[in-house]
């Protein structure tokens, strides 16, 4: 039998714990392993190949947002596959032995559902590329494909001068945040009549500042380039400050109701990792890996053509569908009355009655 996109991607979304080619060959009939690892290895997969099929179920609305982040897909004790390098995982946070794949995700705020746009695989040594090269390419191609959205949202490790610069020359709006170390100077000036730039964490956030932020300039953007600052408290030892340049964002509660749909893009990693075993492919080649992670992001994205779930019920019901809940119960089913056959077995009187 063939290995195809569309069986290997039935599989990632189906299976319920194990991901590998040789559980892949051992479930179909006149499937043999070496199918498996054939077709991964010669596969020739990209990220278009995802532009192209989550297009066709992606709703768009010209609300939507346009989310970035990065993700380390963990290769524990796997010193042998190629594309793994040592780098930091927020998961964990410490180094671990992974991928890293940085990912672009499409929300739309008008039905609650999030869809991969687009993704990169980073591996300097192999392309040369940062991760901040990488969120430049996906902008442009967004840009070409002309994507309704209104907003890009990131992290502070994406807010750099040259991304927010090239975000504001295509008039488009962000809401990122940033380090407490960067320098802002509020449209303020001191008893000396000349405006003062401090790092953010250093400014004085009692009274007004506290509900309505600052109007001003991010040090190294041009003059005429003014943004909106607000600092927002995430928990008692965690204090974000964000930036934005949509004047309709007026407020601190605006701005920390704007900056939560960040956190989508982390719903969307967590449930890519648990449902499509993103993770969990064994092959050393870097062909390989790449064609897994293309798959798998398919399988997600392609997902929502069948399963238009809010997203607090689609972590549980939605990829796998009634193939997933039928399965899964019924080998829970099997398993709890395997153990408790052996159980009696072991225990009850054979004298009273005989256990079947």
């Amino acid at each position: 039998m063939k290995v195809t996109k569309q069986k290997y991607g039935q599989f990632l979304v189906n299976s319920p714990v194990n991901f590998t080619g040789t559980y892949f060959a051992d479930t179909v009939d006149g499937l043999e392993h070496d199918s498996v690892h054939r077709f991964l290895k010669d596969s020739r997969l990209t990220p278009a190949s995802l532009r192209e099929k989550v297009a066709e179920v992606i709703v768009y609305s010209p609300k939507g947002r346009i989310l970035f982040d990065d993700s380390v897909m963990d290769k524990y004790g796997s010193q042998a596959i190629e594309g793994a390098v040592k780098q930091y995982s927020g998961n964990v946070h410490h180094p671990v032995m992974g991928i890293g794949v940085v990912t672009c995700v499409y929300y739309n705020p008008d039905n609650g559902l999030f869809y991969p746009l687009d993704f990169r695989q980073y591996d300097k040594a192999r392309d040369g590329k940062t991760k901040l090269d990488h969120v430049m390419d996906m902008m442009k191609e967004i840009i070409r494909r002309q994507v309704p959205f209104t907003h890009f949202l990131m992290d502070s490790w994406y807010a750099t001068t040259e991304l927010l610069n090239q975000i504001m020359d295509w008039g488009k709006l962000f809401v990122c945040a940033i380090k407490s170390n960067r320098l802002f100077s509020p449209d303020q000036v001191n008893e000396h009549g000349k405006h003062i730039q401090k790092p953010v964490r250093e400014l004085d956030w009692s009274g007004e500042a506290t509900a309505t932020g600052y109007h001003g300039r991010l040090k190294s953007l041009p003059r005429k380039r003014l943004l909106k600052l607000f600092r927002i408290v995430v928990g008692s030892d965690k204090t974000e400050y964000i930036v934005t340049n949509d004047v309709a964002i007026i407020t601190t509660d605006d701005a920390r109701a704007e900056s939560a749909i960040r956190w989508k893009i982390e719903e969307f990693h967590r449930e890519l990792k648990q449902l499509t075993g993103i993770e969990r492919c064994q092959a050393r080649k870097n062909r390989s890996q790449r064609n897994h992670i293309v798959l798998c992001m398919l399988g997600y994205g392609l997902g929502h053509e069948q399963n238009h779930l809010p997203s607090k019920t689609r972590s549980t019901k939605s990829l796998r569908g009634r193939a997933v809940a039928s399965s899964g119960y019924y080998f829970f089913y099997l398993l709890m009355v395997g153990f408790a056959k052996v159980l009696f077995s072991a225990v009850w009187p054979r004298w009273i009655l005989p256990v079947a």
